[in-house]
């Protein structure tokens, strides 16, 4: 299984990661590796002001490669597995109401 790293150091960049669209949450993370559609992942994340990283398995639902056309960098979307719901409810809270916002993210 791979493995990919992701480290929020600020609400901001956790908003234009996170994929409130998806039914159980996912986050798209900076990557230049490639992947393909539905290959499932282990990704550590560390959240804004958190003291120890999160381990999150989930299936990569999103791909930005290198070179896109639009400005998003590249990376993978990774929609959150069925045990990930207190590691979702923790994001919602952080983000609070911001989650309602209309700034772009790199998704959706």
């Amino acid at each position: 299984m791979q493995e990919l790293l992701a480290d929020f150091e600020d609400l901001d960049e956790l908003y234009r990661c996170y994929m409130a669209f998806l039914r159980e949450g996912g986050l798209f993370v900076k990557s230049n590796m490639r992947f393909e559609l539905g290959t499932t992942v282990s990704s550590r994340v560390t959240l804004p002001d958190a003291l120890e990283e999160d381990v999150i398995q989930g299936k990569v639902v999103w791909v930005s490669p290198q070179g896109a056309q639009n400005a998003n960098p590249p990376g993978v979307g990774v929609a959150f597995g069925e045990n990930s719901q207190p590691f979702n409810d923790k994001i919602i809270k952080l983000l609070g109401t911001s989650l309602n916002s209309d700034k772009p993210t790199y998704t959706m």
